[in-house]
């Protein structure tokens, strides 16, 4: 994801310097209050995960770590200017999907054998994400401009299984059904002559401690989970 931002910022960089000076595409898009569009993208989901102070003296446990994997997301644009058109506030509602891993590493039972006990449990979200953040848009440039993102995101798990029966002999991972996250990232703008599009670059991280806690031989080792994303949106706005 490191590699995704440099290649983001280098983009955003050759796009500012590599314009000249030419006619304005959509003149009124800042004299409007309010705007709305849509969005798509993808994403990679992970947990920030924590074990149990004792994992290996009660357990075995010799690592625990989350490993992310790539999802994606749609949503609708609501963008309200504030007063000046460099600051504005967005609501985006998203459903989105997301698949997390959790990798287990086990000390042998066998005294006699060396090698350790790997295994791994699959975590699959179904979200509606509903980010509130405030955008500070530089002025454009021509048919560009660049702009910064700041806010905090409330989520629901539609495929939470939270209030679900645990089957002990195949017993899975249970995440909370409701979460909240505080939100950072930027992006850049393009206006053609009717719309606006932009590509944007986002990091959340969940406030909250994801994990439910149901004594399976999976979830024993586990202190806690904090959910975190990154995302790459594409966004249309007339």
């Amino acid at each position: 994801m490191n590699k995704l931002f440099l290649l983001f910022a280098l983009f955003l960089a050759s796009s500012l310097f590599a314009q000249k000076e030419k006619p304005q595409n959509y003149r009124r898009f800042d004299e409007r209050t309010i705007h709305f569009g849509f969005m798509l993208g993808f994403n990679s989901a992970n947990f920030a995960a924590f074990p149990v102070i004792n994992a290996y003296e009660q357990y075995g446990l010799k690592s625990l770590l989350a490993k992310s994997q790539p999802g994606g997301q749609v949503g609708i644009v609501s963008s309200l200017k504030l007063g000046t058109p460099v600051i504005r506030l967005r609501l985006l509602p998203t459903l989105s999907f997301q698949e997390r891993i959790l990798q287990y590493t086990f000390q042998n039972p066998d005294p006699t054998k060396d090698q350790d006990v790997f295994s791994e449990e699959r975590i699959n979200s179904t979200n509606i994400d509903v980010p509130l953040m405030f955008q500070f848009r530089t002025l454009r440039y021509n048919n560009f401009a660049a702009y910064a993102l700041l806010g905090g995101q409330y989520t629901i798990d539609l495929q939470s299984q939270q209030d679900a029966s645990q089957n002990f002999i195949d017993p899975f991972i249970k995440i909370k059904k409701n979460d909240y996250f505080g939100q950072v990232g930027g992006g850049v703008e393009f206006f053609a002559p009717y719309f606006k599009f932009g590509i944007e670059l986002k990091y959340s991280r969940g406030l909250t401690n994801a994990f439910i806690q149901d004594l399976t031989p999976v979830s024993k080792p586990i202190d806690r989970l904090y959910n975190s994303t990154w995302w790459v949106s594409f966004i249309f706005e007339g």
